[in-house]
């Protein structure tokens, strides 16, 4: 009866993947062909995943459904960018440009300190969202800020010349667990 149980638990677990799986695809379709540019944040996942939101976030299935608008982004031949996880979409106003600062979840509505505008969080954030990726696109690269706000690009490091713990000329390998 244990088994029969097991199997019939992962049957329903197999349908509500495929009914997931299914409105990912109908969804990235429809953005897709929509759209000329698609523009996403690239979210902490596993970090979300450790908070209270946890199980909204993974029954989202958001990296799975990124991926998804990526691919189908480049066989159309769209836009695509993501923005970095660290910029700060909800704290910046996107009529002045003013950063207001970090928000908890339950303010859904916020007026800027230094033009006055009224924002709602979300649509804000989508906006800000909309600017950073077309910046991205235009010139080609990701840039973060410094603490002085300064950008800030990561340093090219080349590949080594020799991988570390490849046989060396005239040694042989041997498949398993090597000779001690």
């Amino acid at each position: 009866n244990r088994a029969k149980a097991r199997i019939k638990v992962a049957r329903q677990h197999a349908k509500v993947a495929d009914r997931r799986r299914d409105f990912h695809h109908q969804a990235s379709t429809q953005i897709i062909r929509d759209s000329q540019a698609v523009y996403v944040e690239d979210l902490a996942v596993s970090g979300l995943g450790r908070t209270r939101l946890a199980k909204s976030v993974h029954d989202a299935g958001w990296s799975a459904f990124v991926g998804m608008l990526e691919y189908k982004a480049a066989l159309h031949g769209r836009t695509f960018a993501k923005v970095d996880r660290a910029f700060p979409s909800s704290q910046l106003c996107s009529a002045c440009g003013f950063r207001d600062g970090p928000k908890p979840l339950h303010v859904r509505k916020w007026t800027c300190n230094a033009c006055h505008a009224g924002h709602d969080r979300d649509h804000n954030a989508a906006r800000n969202i909309l600017f950073e990726g077309r910046r991205i696109v235009a010139t080609g690269r990701v840039e973060t800020p410094n603490a002085r706000g300064a950008p800030v690009r990561r340093a090219h490091v080349p590949a080594q010349r020799v991988e570390a713990g490849s046989p060396r000329k005239g040694q042989t390998t041997q498949a398993g667990i090597p000779g001690l």
